[in-house]
């Protein structure tokens, strides 16, 4: 039964882990990539984790699989949070459906009309 559960996981994470590659290569900009690795990385990581929590089911390997999934949680977003903030600092451009600019004039790289300066 176990090892259902434990192939059912890993599968699940894998997918999880191929969208979140399929993201970044069909999403326009460097925002839009970010949210969708780290929603489906964060995810399909924890899933295989837990699948190697089940297969082995001993209480080091447990804890230490427990560990790694609240390491990718903790750190994940934080991770895509200051990467994007600082893609956005350098320039890199919006996608143009983008609809709203929260962060304009808050960087150097705006003028004082508030539009984006072109990237070098």
């Amino acid at each position: 039964m176990s090892e259902w559960l434990v192939s059912a996981l890993l599968l699940v994470g894998a997918l999880l882990m191929l969208i979140a590659a399929i993201g970044v290569v069909r999403m326009p900009d460097l925002a839009t990539r970010m949210h969708a690795t780290t929603k489906a990385g964060t995810l399909g990581a924890g899933l295989m984790l837990a699948a190697v929590a089940v297969h082995f089911a001993e209480a080091g390997v447990v804890a230490r699989a427990l560990a790694g999934v609240a390491f990718i949680i903790l750190t994940a977003p934080v991770a895509a949070h200051a990467i994007g903030r600082a893609g956005y600092a350098v320039g890199v451009p919006l996608w143009s459906g983008t609809v709203k600019d929260e962060l304009k004039g808050c960087y150097a790289c705006h003028e004082k009309t508030g539009r984006r300066k072109p990237r070098d």
